[in-house]
């Protein structure tokens, strides 16, 4: 159910995934024995040298000027190669360090003239030697291999993650050097330290899987999920480091992406890519010209060669994924094949899109229009929500899936959560990029708000927080008392629409300011205290993926008095910890941002301090428990309701382009990026506000509907 799943990782065979995990472990098994022979190869001669702190070269000495060793150091890399030194610093030199002692040592050991030299960090694919073997021989390593196959199987290591349990012991002096209760929080010291995670997840990724769309930081590895790569991580980041200062960071990235093509015959995800890859790539146009003082390049200065890099690439990228649009109805396809220009519909739900996925490409296309003047994408965008509206929904909340061909809604699952959720947060977004011109967005947005109050917003038992429910029967069935991690983007979401991006003190000045500005305020603020609940009642203190909560039967009405309580006290057996509930299967923790992105927002637009100082706790939870050792950078959870937790052996392009970015936003200034003249897309790429000026308008009108939001016929 989960909408992230841009490798199709839920859409591949059990067999498909079975091959692929018991190839990855064999290597894995095959690579763990070569390191054991170096260490004890280096133990060997540690006497050796006590005695002789001189070391002599060997014959087969690598050649580091070799076109092949270069290409050889992208693909495999290592911390002595590629590790960076402070901010702005090169890289080390080739020549030194712990890889070249290991490989002019033990080289010369297992040298072949007709394969490659081997190397401690190769990845997982690479090709084993083509040297020619006797046929007897090739029979017995096929018979080890599967004798090796059926006992890992037995013993259960062909699970879909590569799950390692790590200690809980903190890698950092800084997360055990006290408490800081009684002093003055250095807010800019803690930026610097969300800075920190970030080089320290960049580096890890830069150097062992550099150009590859996946990063597993435990086996050190990447995967593509096309032939050439797709800039996954690399363009998802990039406006992360220009926030960040982080100029040759941003330089490296900047160079790779000069050499990146989208003409490439595969199916991607209509939805990811837009919100990622174009969504990235104008992000880092706008930052690196309206902000140039941010990781200064002369590569992007107004009249140089690359001044408008970023925008080629999305404009290329954009020519193929808008034709996902010529659909029948205007609802574009799920997936999109870029090399052919062609527009496919899902694989499952009889081939129905996500409702959320069609209608969160429109602050993507819509910028790109307004930047290059190509009225089309702002159509094709636009025509959308018109379908979407004349479906004539019950008190403005939509059914999670929608056919393209038709227009028509599939089932009846209505909910905030995965396939839901960023359809309600694209209304108000809409508004407010055209600058508050495209009211029909606004009036959508407040009846749904209205809806979710009258059929989601409930209270739980006995401590009654306020959560978001779920209707996958419809809003005539029964309530579901789960939230999604996912729907803890409203908190924020709900006090942006209040005030527009002012702060709420500003806000409550305006005419405009009523009752119900107060009573959203009021609304964001207590979903907000839940959504941190969900944190704190977990063993690490990250979140679950889902959680259930204990209600009322019936389910109370928003109308319902109630009064959580102020503070969650820490005892394990705290009363407020009967309303939650999470199950075995949802523990896992992806390092998503929902919570932290409403932290930023409460933060910027309230002035509460708790709000910082939550995601402060939030931050060295983060640091605790999902770090890697030996400079892996930080992997998601597979259970993080347990100490030490469960790695999964895989870092979110969403962790580098959201979670760390938002952290960072609310511990800076509140002059960066102002809430009032930027809006932010739902992968934490910030676009500017802007008018629409002659060429562009809203191409549609509401039909008339009745007191619940139903078209009059």
């Amino acid at each position: 159910m989960n909408v992230r799943d841009p490798f199709g990782i839920h859409r591949k065979s059990a067999l498909s995934i079975l091959k692929t995990t018991a190839s990855r472990a064999a290597i894995d098994l095959t690579e763990r024995a070569v390191e054991a022979s170096i260490h004890a190869i280096e133990k060997s001669k540690q006497a050796v040298d006590e005695f002789d702190m001189s070391f002599s070269v060997p014959k087969n000495v690598p050649s580091f000027g070799n076109p092949q060793r270069m290409m050889e150091d992208r693909a495999w890399g290592n911390t002595a190669v590629t590790a960076r030194g402070g901010k702005g610093s090169s890289h080390t030199n080739k020549n030194s360090g712990i890889l070249g002692e290991v490989q002019e040592r033990v080289g010369s050991l297992f040298d072949d003239k007709n394969t490659l030299p081997m190397y401690k960090d190769k990845p997982y694919a690479y090709p084993p030697s083509q040297r020619a073997r006797p046929i007897w021989r090739r029979k017995r390593v096929l018979g080890s291999v599967l004798l090796l196959f059926s006992l890992l199987y037995y013993f259960g290591a062909f699970g879909r993650h590569h799950d390692t349990a790590v200690s809980s012991t903190p890698i950092w002096s800084w997360l055990t050097s006290g408490s800081e209760s009684g002093k003055i929080a250095d807010w800019t010291k803690r930026r610097d330290r969300v800075v920190e995670a970030f080089t320290l997840s960049w580096d890890a990724y830069e150097r062992y899987a550099w150009g590859y769309d996946a990063f597993h930081p435990i086996s050190k590895k990447g995967e593509q999920m096309a032939p050439q790569g797709m800039g996954w991580i690399i363009v998802d980041a990039l406006d992360t480091m220009i926030l960040m200062n982080l100029t040759s960071r941003v330089s490296h990235a900047r160079q790779w992406i000069s050499t990146l093509s989208y003409d490439q015959d595969q199916d991607v995800s209509t939805f990811e890519t837009t919100i990622r890859m174009l969504g990235g790539l104008l992000s880092a146009h706008y930052l690196s010209n309206e902000f140039p003082e941010l990781a200064p390049l002369a590569e992007d200065d107004p009249g140089a060669p690359g001044e408008d890099l970023y925008l080629e690439k999305a404009k290329d990228l954009a020519d193929r994924l808008v034709t996902a649009f010529d659909s029948p109805s205007g609802v574009p396809y799920a997936s999109v094949n870029l090399g052919k220009y062609e527009g496919l519909p899902a694989h499952d739900e009889g081939g129905a899109s996500s409702t959320a996925e069609t209608t969160t490409l429109q602050l993507e296309f819509k910028y790109l229009a307004k930047l290059t003047g190509e009225k089309y994408f702002w159509d094709k965008a636009e025509k959308v929500m018109e379908v979407v509206d004349n479906n004539g929904v019950e008190d403005g909340l939509v059914p999670i899936y929608i056919y393209a061909n038709d227009g028509t809604f599939r089932g009846h699952n209505i909910r905030l959560g995965s396939r839901g959720d960023s359809y309600y947060e694209y209304l108000i977004k809409q508004y407010l990029q055209t600058n508050k011109q495209e009211l029909v967005y606004l009036e959508m947005w407040d009846e749904s708000l209205r809806g979710v109050r009258k059929h989601l917003i409930t209270y739980t038992e006995p401590s009654e927080f306020t959560i978001i429910g779920e209707r996958p029967d419809g809003l005539k069935g029964p309530l579901s008392p789960k939230m999604d991690h996912l729907v803890c983007f409203m908190p924020g979401t709900i006090a942006l629409a209040a005030t527009g991006g002012l702060t709420e003190a500003e806000a409550k000045k305006q005419p405009t300011w009523t009752n119900k500005n107060e009573a959203d305020m009021q609304l964001a603020r207590e979903l907000m205290q839940t959504c941190w609940g969900m944190y704190k009642w977990m063993a690490t203190g990250l979140a679950a993926e889902i959680t259930y909560f204990n209600i009322a039967t019936p389910p109370l009405p928003e109308s319902a008095p109630h009064k959580p309580p102020a503070e969650f006290n820490e005892d394990p057996e705290a009363r407020w910890r009967k309303d939650f509930t999470v199950h075995s299967m949802d523990t896992h923790n992806l390092q998503r941002p929902e919570t932290v992105e409403s932290l930023f927002y409460m933060w910027r637009i309230t002035g509460d301090i708790k709000y910082r100082e939550w995601g402060w706790e939030m931050f060295k939870s983060f640091m605790n428990h999902t770090a890697v050792q030996d400079g892996g950078g930080f992997s998601s959870l597979s259970n993080a309701n347990k100490v030490p937790p469960v790695m999964r052996d895989n870092m979110e392009s969403f962790w580098l382009a959201e979670t760390l970015k938002y952290f960072y936003l609310l511990f800076s200034s509140d002059d960066l990026l102002p809430l009032d003249k930027i809006v932010i897309n739902t992968e934490a790429h910030p676009l500017p506000r802007f008018d629409m000026g002659q060429l562009f308008s809203t191409g549609w009108k509401r039909k008339p509907r009745d007191s619940d939001g139903k078209i009059i016929r």
